[in-house]
C-alpha cells in the first residue's frame, strides 16, 4: 500500500493483539513500516517484541487484529507471506558440525534453490559477512560474533524482500556487537528490515524509526532523533570522580531518583539539575571530582522517560 508521500509500505499492522489467557503480550498495536526501511523495536525484555515477530512471520496466530506483508495478510494468505520473509531468530539456528558453506548449501536447499543458485547465493552472502576466509571450517569453531553473521546469511539464502531480525547482537562483546553493525548496515535500503532489540546505542545507530513498546503497546514512536527533541529540557550530568560509595549515591537519588552508579562515577538525570548543589554535596562527602560534563539528552533518556527502566549499555550500573 502507498502513503500520501508516494511511498509504500511493506508491513502494516492493525490492531494487531496477542493474548496468553489473561495476560496479553501484544496489546492493538499499530505500524506502518515503509518499503527499504530499517525499522526497530526497542524495549524492556518481556515487551512483546519477539511475539509481534512471531505473529508477522506467521509463526504464531494473532488473538485479534491482523497484518499485511508485501500485500499479503497474515491471516488470511500465511504461505505467501513465508515466501518473501525470513527471520533471523535469537537463537542461533546453525549446525555446528557443519561448514559456513556447507550451512548456507543447506538452508538453499531447504528454500528450493537450485544447487547452481544455492552456490551462487552462498558465496555472495560468505563475501557480504566477511566469512570467506572461514568458508570451510565447521561453525562450532566460529566466535559468537561470526555465528550470529552466518545466521543472518542463512535467513538471506533465499533473497527475502523482507527480513527480521530478532536481537542480532544478543550476548555479544562491544567489539562484535559494532562489527555486528557494519554488516547489518550494508543490507539497508536493499531489504525492509524490523529490527528488535534492547540496545539503545544499535537503535542510533541503525534505525531509520523506531518504536518504543512497553507492556504490549507502542508508547512512541518516530526517528531516533525525533524521540530526543520530545526531551528537550531534560538534563544529564555526568560525574568522573573517586571515593564514591552506594550511600553517597543514594543521597543524591532522594533529590534526584534518576541518579544511577556507573563504572567510575555517577549519571543524574532531571529536568533541572542544581549544578553547585550536586558538586558541593559530593565534596563535602570527600569525594574528589576528577570532571564532570552535561549532556544532550540521549535515546538512553528517552527510553528511561517513557517504560521507567534503563536501556541495556556497555556500562556498569
Amino acid at each position: 500500500m502507498m502513503n500520501d508521500h508516494g511511498e509504500w509500505y511493506s508491513i502494516q499492522t492493525f490492531d494487531l493483539t496477542r493474548k496468553y489467557g489473561a495476560r496479553t503480550a501484544v496489546n492493538s498495536i499499530n505500524l506502518s513500516i515503509k518499503q527499504g526501511e530499517l525499522f526497530s523495536l526497542l524495549g524492556p525484555n518481556g515487551a512483546g517484541k519477539t511475539t509481534t515477530i512471531k505473529m508477522l512471520s506467521c509463526l504464531l496466530k494473532p488473538t485479534a487484529g491482523t497484518a499485511v506483508v508485501m500485500g499479503h495478510d497474515i491471516q488470511k494468505t500465511p504461505a505467501a507471506v513465508k515466501q518473501i520473509l525470513n527471520v533471523s531468530p535469537q537463537e542461533t539456528a546453525i549446525a555446528g558440525r557443519l561448514t559456513a558453506w556447507e550451512n548456507l548449501l543447506m538452508m538453499g536447499g531447504v528454500y528450493g534453490l537450485s544447487k547452481e543458485m544455492a552456490k551462487k547465493r552462498a558465496k555472495e552472502l560468505l563475501a557480504l559477512f566477511d566469512l570467506t576466509a572461514r568458508a570451510g571450517e565447521q561453525v562450532r569453531k566460529f566466535s559468537g560474533g561470526m555465528q550470529r553473521r552466518l545466521s543472518i546469511a542463512m535467513a538471506l539464502i533465499s533473497d527475502p524482500q523482507v527480513l527480521f531480525l530478532d536481537e542480532p547482537t544478543l550476548g555479544l562483546d562491544p567489539q562484535s556487537r559494532r562489527a555486528m553493525w557494519q554488516q547489518i548496515e550494508k543490507l539497508k535500503g536493499e531489504k525492509t528490515i524490523l529490527l528488535t532489540t534492547h540496545y539503545l546505542e544499535e537503535v542510533d545507530a541503525l534505525a531509520d524509526r523506531v518504536a518504543i513498546i512497553k507492556e504490549g503497546e507502542v508508547v512512541a514512536l518516530g526517528t531516533p532523533d525525533e524521540l530526543k527533541e520530545n526531551l528537550q529540557g531534560m538534563q544529564t550530568m555526568v560525574v568522573r570522580a573517586q571515593n564514591l560509595t552506594m550511600e553517597i549515591a543514594a543521597g543524591l537519588k532522594k533529590i534526584y531518583p534518576h541518579t544511577k552508579m556507573k563504572e567510575s562515577g555517577l549519571e543524574i538525570r532531571a529536568k533541572e539539575l542544581i549544578f553547585d548543589d550536586i558538586v558541593d554535596y559530593l565534596r563535602e562527602n570527600n569525594v574528589k571530582i576528577n570532571w564532570l560534563s552535561m549532556k544532550e539528552p540521549s535515546l538512553d533518556d528517552v527510553f528511561l522517560s517513557l517504560t521507567g527502566k534503563e536501556g541495556a549499555t556497555d556500562e556498569v550500573s
